[in-house]
């Protein structure tokens, strides 16, 4: 059984070295999307499982992306997204879908959750048709997400529920039902777009993979809305 490190549990000094190192590759990573005007004003989280048990670092709640600083995280339970150290900073209000994902993926190293313009177009334009996902085939852009081939590949859209915790909790029940091979991404209708990995970069690309078959898409749907 997994277990939860005590709130006053003093890290060794491995821990602060490791700690610090995601805290800069955190930190500069939502520099870099806050660039690309994906994590406008204090949108947007990031986090990373660290190597000790039941550990996850996040952003911190509240603060510009494009000024955030490796201390702006907060160390969470990998259980719980409780806080293990007293007196830190309130981690993401997002924390809890974080949660999810790694409780339904333990081969997942890191989380990125971000407002990508397209992504969020395509998830909004699903949701308002009733749909609860989106598709994509053909692209040879699908073989980023790990397919082997060009197929077809299915992205689940959340509701954007007022509670956090509501969507936390379908983002579980979803993955928890889920056969077979599953797309390492998801959606979340008028809001935006979550993908994981096996560490920060590959999670990065397989955002930006899923932002440009986003765009692709659209361009699709549109110029055949045109031509009719």
């Amino acid at each position: 059984m997994t277990s939860t490190l005590p709130i006053t549990s003093a890290p060794l000094a491995s821990d602060y070295t490791q700690d610090t190192a995601a805290g800069i590759a955190l930190s500069e990573l939502a520099h870099d999307l806050y660039r690309r005007g994906w994590m406008a004003g204090t949108s947007g989280n990031l986090s990373v499982r660290l190597a000790r048990e039941d550990t996850v670092l996040i952003t911190a709640s509240g603060l510009g992306k494009g000024r955030l600083s490796p201390s702006d995280t907060v160390l969470v339970s990998a259980t719980t997204g409780e806080p293990l150290v007293a007196g830190s900073a309130r981690p993401s209000a997002e924390t809890s879908i974080h949660i999810a994902l790694y409780q339904a993926f333990p081969d997942c190293g890191a989380v990125v959750h971000a407002h990508t313009p397209y992504a969020t177009a395509l998830a909004s334009r699903a949701a308002r048709a009733g749909e609860r996902w989106v598709r994509f085939t053909d692209f040879e852009l699908i073989k980023g997400m790990g397919r082997p081939f060009v197929d077809t590949i299915t992205i689940p859209v959340f509701p954007n529920w007022p509670e956090v915790p509501r969507i936390a909790a379908e983002v579980k029940d979803h993955y928890a039902a889920s056969e077979g091979d599953t797309a390492p991404v998801l959606l979340i209708a008028h809001h935006g777009a979550t993908a994981w990995g096996a560490n920060l970069a590959e999670a990065t690309d397989r955002l930006e993979y899923l932002e440009a078959l986003s765009h692709l898409a659209l361009l699709v749907e549109d110029a055949r809305t045109s031509n009719h």
